[in-house]
Order: structure tokens, then C-alpha cells, then sequence
């Protein structure tokens, strides 16, 4: 990959607000850095790095980080039934998604790293370091040109969760990717739903930010929860003859759409449903005081 200012701009227009990233990202790849994007869910480390991908015709191996990515799932495996009839032949090898990324020189993108046993990631410290790996009884395994290890963690204080290890680190650059603003966050929702009413997107994600603020919330939402809530208000408003505007529609969205995103702190007294409801009333105002003419026409309707 070569530094290319005209791709920087081609991403630009299609991940919002990221144009930092972007290039820090593309510089990184083009000097043959491994990269580590680090943000809580919902702020677009994968949308980043698959637009990436698409743009530049890379072939992109995904991986899901969790505690059963061991490393023989990561890496690979002899096929036994092939093993008992001819041996130890490459043919027996089954490739994980470590080898196929490694023959195919693709972007090899590890998703919550840091939910990922560290004897799994053991394995990556001489792939990064070396550009090949070592598997007994099938041999040395080289990178084609092109492979880059890119991978993404949530903040440490996610459950699940691992610090890893200063030797990884050690052979990676990062990049912190946090919320967005509320403008971006706004224009990401209305690119999504483009026939909602800009006004009343406004406010939700306004309703969205401050669940990450709330003093009894440990985890919020992420814009993921504004694009869901507008979603559904656009189809409740329209299976109850109303608009999206009503108190009734906007609020049962808001419950649906963000009360399972919230991580409340253990051992408090309050439940997710509860604040949001709070949110949205101290957004929206009390049912009586909702004007739903205001600013005209159905704000929720395609």
C-alpha cells in the first residue's frame, strides 16, 4: 500500500469525522506498521478498516476475538481423517485465518484483541516480528507481501476483557479512536436515515450522549443505539398512526434501542429502562409540553 492523499479523500467522504484516523492509518500501512485501533464499541475501528479494505481491492481476513480462539483455531490444524491416510502433508494442513492471511498477503483484522488468550496471541509476537511462522510438522510459513496485522480493543474496563502484553505492543503503532462529537454523530444518524427530520435526530443523539455521562451508568451507547432508535420511530410512528414525534413512540424506541446497550455500575439502585426514560424527558420534556406539529410535516416517516 502506497501513501495515496486521493484515497485519504475517497474514505473521507464515506467514514465520517475520521479524516485524522484515516490518514494516520494509511501512513501506517504504506510504512509496513502492524496497527492497533483502540476505542470503546460503536466508534467505527471496524467501518475504518473494511472501507480501507474496499478501497484499495486488499483481501480482508476478519477474526472474532473471544476466549475460545485457541491457537490451533487461529492458526490452523492437521485434518485427522487426512493425517491417518497420508500423513503429515501439507495437504492435511486445514489454514486458519492466521495462514490464510499470512499466504495471501491480506489484512488480517483480530477483533477485540484483548479478549483473545494469551497463548493465542503468543503467536503473533514472531509474525510481526519476523513476517513468517514456524508450525511443527508443516514448516516455515512466509508473508506475502501485503499481510498487516491491524486489531482492535475496547478499554480495559470492558468485562471480558485483558491488558495484553508490552510485547505485542511493542510491535504495533495505535491509534485511539473515541466518541465522535455531536455534529459528526448527528450526520452519521442522518446519513443512515436520511428521510428523519434532522431536529428531531438532533435530540436523540443528544438523549444517546448523555447515557455516557449519566453517574449511574458505567457503559453507554454508542451512535449505533441513535441509528437503531430513529429506525424503529421511523416504523412505530407508522404502525400507530402518529409521528415519531409522540412521547409514547419516541420513548418506547428509546427503551428498546438503548436500555440493553446500558451497562448500569453493580450494586446501584437503577435500572437501564428508568434512565433512559429520565434521558429522554429531560430531552424531550415532559408528554403534555410535546408539540407534535412543531416544525411540520412527519419527522420519523420515509
Amino acid at each position: 500500500m502506497k501513501v495515496d492523499r486521493d484515497l485519504v479523500d475517497r474514505l473521507d467522504r464515506e467514514v465520517v469525522g475520521r479524516r485524522r484516523e484515516l490518514e494516520v492509518l494509511v501512513a501506517a500501512l504504506a510504512a509496513d506498521r502492524h496497527m492497533l485501533l483502540e476505542g470503546p464499541p460503536g466508534t467505527g475501528k471496524s467501518t475504518v478498516l473494511r472501507s480501507l479494505a474496499d478501497a484499495t481491492g486488499s483481501e480482508f481476513v476478519f477474526v472474532e476475538g473471544n476466549a475460545e480462539l485457541t491457537p490451533s483455531r487461529f492458526v490452523g490444524t492437521f485434518d485427522p481423517a487426512q493425517v491417518l491416510a497420508d500423513g503429515y502433508s501439507a495437504e492435511a494442513f486445514v489454514d486458519g485465518p492466521l495462514i490464510v492471511a499470512l499466504r495471501a498477503g491480506a489484512l488480517l483484522y483480530v477483533e477485540e484483541i484483548n479478549r483473545v488468550p494469551e497463548e493465542t496471541l503468543n503467536v503473533l509476537i514472531t509474525v510481526m516480528s519476523e513476517g513468517e511462522l514456524h508450525v511443527p510438522r508443516l514448516g516455515r510459513v512466509t508473508a506475502a507481501d501485503g499481510f498487516r496485522l491491524v486489531a482492535a480493543m475496547n478499554p480495559f474496563d470492558s468485562v471480558g476483557t485483558a491488558r495484553i502484553s508490552a510485547a505485542i505492543y511493542d510491535r504495533m503503532c495505535r491509534i485511539t479512536m473515541g466518541y465522535q462529537d455531536a455534529e459528526t454523530e448527528t450526520r452519521v444518524v442522518a446519513r443512515e436515515v436520511p428521510a428523519a427530520d434532522f431536529t428531531f435526530v438532533t435530540k436523540v443523539v443528544a438523549v444517546v450522549r448523555a447515557t455516557r455521562t449519566h453517574p449511574a451508568v458505567r457503559i453507554g451507547s454508542s451512535v449505533r443505539g441513535a441509528i437503531d432508535l430513529v429506525l424503529l420511530a421511523n416504523q412505530l410512528s407508522a404502525l400507530r398512526s402518529t409521528t415519531a414525534r409522540d412521547y409514547d413512540v419516541g420513548l418506547d424506541s428509546a427503551i428498546a434501542a438503548l436500555s440493553g446497550r446500558l451497562r448500569v455500575f453493580e450494586g446501584g439502585d437503577r435500572q437501564a429502562d428508568e434512565i433512559v426514560s429520565e434521558l429522554w424527558a429531560a430531552e424531550f420534556g415532559p408528554p403534555a409540553q410535546v408539540d407534535e406539529g412543531a416544525d411540520g410535516g412527519d419527522p420519523g416517516k420515509a
